[in-house]
């Protein structure tokens, strides 16, 4: 295998060369033909494309605020581990435990040997602690498994987290972490102990790893697919990220520019790229690839420039100085705006042979070529400058005491020492709008959406270059007929095809449907229509998620941001109960500042003022939040959770369990295969759960078919669902209606479809379907009662995050407003417990005396 690129076709013609030159001189958008056209660009060509690549970073240079600056982090590199599951066939840095034994080394660096090297990093003047390691050595080496069992470590991720607050805390270094491909979920175990991450993308080839001989050939992190997912997570958790490409290991110029646009599709999408790597393959002894051709100069530079190109003038580029002979000023004037990590300390443990050049010397060659050469830290200044949510409010003062407040850069003179890591131990001080839960009845929120809205969610135009791509959904049209007579029969025996022709059933066949449906409920669970006196408690509202349908969310320095303390949280739940209620819901938004144990501490507020009442809180992304800040697992944080009141969950944040879908709907929420995790676990632990489904935005009905069915798996193995609660998109504040990307939510016919067939679908595991008469209304209500659904929700008492959407149905429904729903559907009525029992006589008196109104309640709108 050539080290070089090589295309199977013909090089460019002189024509396509000038061709893609004069349109990268001209500032058009190049097309991946002319990517791999111009990385062949050698001579004249290559210093023709140089000049335009310096032009644009140029331009970007000076629109940062920083013209004729090249930058650099002052570092040192810690090796975590050198233990690998994977089988680069170039890598030197992976080694095997006999031979890190042989070396007088364990399987991991020790603390005391950690703490060493950031230590005299530190007196040196370094700010950044690069924390590189192996791929999860556990998978594959029995005596990592063991070292981590024997120091108190569930994973390597869990030691990695713990070392990174070590220094932190005893030196001041920023941690900068690449531990390989990394979860949705580690991203959120390590963003509060890190400045920022890093994985070398280095294709997007995926012949180069799936076919024998290939560099990546047994290596399981190295397929781009789980590379590329890994670069979407961190984007979606608001990372400041490193990436890039290592070039020269057998790609084509057509791969390597599909891999370049599969970067720039990423950092479009996110903005959370703070930097590309652009590494040329060196070959070493003792590996597999030692007899390759180096990558030439050539290559990396023209693979620099067109870089630049495409990337466009905002983004920041380098390539590692010491693997290129000295060759810098041909790296300066490709557009290279960055010199990576240099530590006056440490090798460089991926190139052991290339000594880091002194940064003296790298300053006069940068200043020869015109440039000054600064210093940074190893989170770029751009994302040190915007804060939250980029970076973690338990970081963040780390970050500061060593950043320029005006540039963002490294501050020269700052003192490099260590700072307490401080979990916050409550829940913020009460502040904002408290009162919201009453006055949006009256006054109604501040503006229609956040002041981050362009930010917060990402880029609205990849987003809807996405979605129209997918095209509208199919109208299916099937054998209604056969379809009806088999959901008479049998529902359990309708088929995908079936059940798709059904979801698009309209007019007489719709009604024909709903009948259907309410007859399998009066079978399954009678003609009594159910609900709870309950009262929703959303302690905060302040959140940095980015779900794009959610209207609720807001940045604390919002108008209509609020948090409550414990005591307002407890006296809630204490009014509640004098009315009436048998349950409190609970829930708010992932802030920032929200320590892991403050959710306990809501549930024991509550249970030490009201012994009595059920607590029903926090969704499967509020169990994540709490289970990552704590470093606790999911289980174990759920039954602490459970120990210290917590009764049952409410299976929101389900959305549509689609990932296709979730990642139009969300930028940062948990994905489908998390939200199973959590409610699976929750039900092995006793903790039983709703279940939802939000409909009416990106989806299409083979969405909902897909949903329904795994919510019914689901209930087959763990029986823990009490209900399916459908929850049609409340549009008219949504930030993903609002930027012209979603339907205006559901129509009436989906709403009857939906219901209809998730009564079907669910039949017999989920005996309880319950329509939201905050979102539909009295009278949509009463359709849905017809149409399967047997239970109406809750009394709510208060209801924010509906009527910040929009929603025009109040806040609040009296018992004898439920009541009278069911009276219209011409159904009974029963007032229930959260799981569907019998409720005391005491407290369905306290309910019907009070009329489940709490005394400062105002009247429901129209």
């Amino acid at each position: 295998m050539d080290g070089t690129a090589v295309d199977a076709s013909t090089p460019p013609t002189a024509n396509a060369m000038r061709r893609a030159l004069r349109r990268a001189r001209d500032g058009v958008a190049l097309d991946l033909t002319e990517a791999a056209v111009l990385l062949q660009a050698r001579g004249e060509d290559l210093l023709d494309l140089c000049v335009g690549a310096s032009r644009v970073r140029d331009a970007g240079l000076e629109a940062a605020g920083r013209p004729g600056v090249i930058t650099y982090s002052k570092s040192v590199f810690i090796p975590l581990t050198r233990l690998c599951r994977d089988k680069c066939h170039y890598c030197t840095f992976a080694t095997v435990p006999g031979k890190l034994r042989r070396d007088g080394h364990g399987m991991f660096m020790s603390p005391d040997e950690v703490l060493e090297v950031a230590r005299r990093g530190a007196e040196l003047g370094c700010k950044e602690a690069l924390i590189t390691l192996g791929d999860k050595p556990e998978d594959r080496w029995p005596e990592a498994r063991e070292w981590l069992d024997a120091h108190g470590y569930d994973d390597t991720i869990a030691y990695v987290r713990a070392m990174s607050i070590r220094v932190l805390e005893e030196t001041g270094l920023l941690p900068h972490l690449n531990p390989g491909v990394l979860s949705w979920t580690d991203f959120q175990r390590l963003k509060p102990v890190s400045a920022s991450m890093g994985m070398m993308l280095e294709t997007t080839a995926t012949r180069l790893w799936s076919e024998p001989g290939g560099p990546h050939h047994g290596s399981p992190d190295k397929e781009p697919a789980v590379r590329l997912r890994v670069l979407e997570d961190a984007g979606r958790s608001s990372v400041p990220f490193t990436s890039g490409l290592l070039i020269g290991i057998g790609e084509t110029y057509r791969e390597r520019a599909e891999s370049l646009f599969a970067l720039r599709k990423v950092s479009r999408a996110y903005h959370g790229v703070q930097e590309l790597i652009l590494q040329n393959f060196r070959a070493k002894p003792d590996t597999a690839m030692r007899g390759m051709p180096d990558a030439e100069l050539d290559e990396l530079v023209a693979t620099v420039a067109v870089a630049r190109h495409l990337m466009g003038p905002t983004a920041c580029l380098q390539a590692p100085p010491n693997l290129v002979d000295g060759e810098y000023e041909r790296l300066i004037a490709a557009g290279i705006d960055d010199w990576g990590g240099v530590s006056p300390l440490t090798p460089d443990h991926v190139n052991p042979e290339r000594p880091w050049p002194q940064i003296d010397r790298l300053a006069e060659r940068s200043a020869a070529a015109g440039f000054e050469l600064r210093e940074r830290l190893a989170v770029y200044p751009e994302y040190v400058l915007r804060g939250e949510p980029w970076l973690d409010p338990r970081v963040l003062p780390h970050v500061r005491a060593l950043a320029d407040p005006a540039t963002g850069l490294a501050n020269p003179q700052a003192p490099v020492r260590g700072l307490p890591w401080q979990e916050p131990e409550d829940l913020p001080e009460s502040y904002g709008r408290t009162d919201l839960h009453a006055t949006i009845d009256t006054e109604g929120r501040t503006g229609d959406r956040r002041a981050d809205f362009e930010d917060v969610y990402g880029d609205w135009e990849v987003l809807r270059e996405q979605v129209l791509a997918q095209g509208a959904p199919e109208r299916l049209a099937g054998d209604l007929r056969e379809a009806l007579a088999v959901a008479a029969d049998d529902p359990v025996k309708l088929t995908d095809d079936q059940a798709l022709a059904l979801f698009h059933a309209d007019g007489p066949a719709l009604d024909a449907l709903c009948r259907i449906a309410d007859e399998v409920r009066r079978d399954a669970v009678g003609d009594e229509v159910t609900y709870c006196v309950t009262r929703n408690i959303n302690f905060t509202n302040v959140c940095y998620t980015g779900c794009r349908f959610c209207a609720f969310a807001q940045r604390r320095t919002d108008a209509d941001a609020y948090t409550l303390s414990l005591e307002q949280v407890a006296d809630r739940a204490a009014q509640a109960w004098e009315v009436g209620a048998t349950e409190v819901c609970m829930q708010g938004g992932i802030h920032p500042d929200l320590p892991g144990t403050a959710y306990f501490d809501i549930a024991r507020a509550v249970k030490e003022r009201v012994p009595g009442i059920h607590v029903h809180a926090f969704s499967p992304m509020e169990v994540v939040n709490g289970a990552t800040r704590t470093g606790l697992s999911i289980r174990d944080w759920l039954r602490r959770a459970k120990e210290s009141g917590l009764d049952s969950i409410p299976g929101t944040a389900a959305e549509i369990l689609d990932d296709e879908v979730r990642w139009v709907l969300t930028k940062g929420k948990l994905p489908a295969a998390t939200w199973v995790e959590v409610v699976t676990t929750a039900h092995e632990l006793g903790l039983r759960s709703s279940s939802t489904m939000m409909y009416g935005h990106v989806d299409t009905p083979a969405h909902w078919l897909g949903h329904l069915r795994l919510l019914a798996e689901i209930q087959q193995r763990t029986g823990g669902f009490t209900e399916f609660v459908t929850l049609p998109f409340v549009h008219t504040n949504a930030p993903v209606y609002l930027a012209g990307i979603a339907r205006p939510g559901p129509t009436a016919r989906d709403n009857r479809a939906v219901v209809a067939m998730a009564r079907l679908l669910l039949h017999p595991h989920i005996p309880n379907i319950q329509t939201s008469w905050v979102k539909l209304g009295a009278e949509g209500a009463a359709e849905m009662l017809r149409s399967g659904a047997n239970d109406l929700g809750g009394t709510l008492m208060e209801e924010t995050i509906s009527r910040m959407a929009g929603s025009a149905y109040g806040s609040y429904k009296s018992v004898r407003d439920l009541q009278a729903i069911a009276e219209a559907a011409g159904r009974p009525h029963r007032q229930r417990t959260t799981t569907y029992g019998e409720v005391p006589a005491e407290r369905r008196a306290a309910a019907l005396a009070s009329d489940g109104h709490l005394p400062a309640l105002l009247p429901v709108l129209d």
